[in-house]
C-alpha cells in the first residue's frame, strides 16, 4: 500500500473550456457540412478529453521510492522535501527554478514540492512536482526516507 499516492487529473475547467473545440469544429465546416462539423468537433473533444486523462502523471511514494510520471528515485537519495504554495509556489516556479531541475508539474495545479536530490553523481539539484496536497506529499516524503537514514547509522 502506498505511502502518498495522487494522479494530476485536469482540473474540471479544463474539461469544459475544452468543449469550444465542439462550435468552432462546426463554424469551421458548416459551410461544407453541418452534421461532418458536429461529428468532427465531437472527435477532437473525445480525443482531447481523452489525452489529457491517460497523460495525466501519477506521483507516489511507497516502498521506499519516488514516483513522478516516469520517473522514480529511492527516498534515501532524497533530501528534506519542502511544500511551497502561493507566492512560494509562483517562486519556486519563476526567479526561483534552477534550470537543472528535474520537473513533473501541470499548470493547473498551482502548489508544489521540492525535494532536494543528496546523491552526488545526480547532476539534478532537485525535484518540482506540482500537487493538489503538498504537505501531505511532503510529510510522506520526509518519512519514508527516515527508516533508511536510521538503518545506515
Amino acid at each position: 500500500m502506498p505511502d502518498y499516492r495522487e494522479r494530476m487529473w485536469p482540473s474540471p475547467w479544463i474539461y469544459v473550456s475544452s468543449l469550444l473545440l465542439i462550435p468552432a469544429s462546426i463554424l469551421v465546416l458548416a459551410p461544407v457540412s453541418l452534421p461532418a462539423g458536429i461529428v468532427t468537433g465531437l472527435v477532437l473533444y473525445l480525443g482531447g478529453v481523452g489525452a489529457l486523462s491517460l497523460t495525466a502523471p501519477v506521483v507516489e511514494v511507497a516502498d521506499g521510492r519516488l514516483r513522478a510520471g516516469r520517473a522514480e528515485i529511492a527516498t534515501a537519495l532524497t533530501g528534506e522535501a519542502v511544500a511551497a504554495e502561493g507566492d512560494a509556489a509562483r517562486t519556486e516556479l519563476g526567479t526561483g527554478l534552477d534550470a537543472r531541475a528535474f520537473l513533473v508539474i501541470r499548470g493547473w495545479i498551482r502548489p508544489v514540492v521540492r525535494i532536494p536530490i543528496a546523491d552526488p553523481a545526480d547532476p539534478t539539484p532537485y525535484w518540482l512536482v506540482s500537487s493538489r496536497r503538498p504537505n501531505e506529499l511532503a510529510a510522506a516524503i520526509n518519512g519514508s526516507r527516515r527508516p533508511d537514514a536510521e538503518t545506515t547509522d
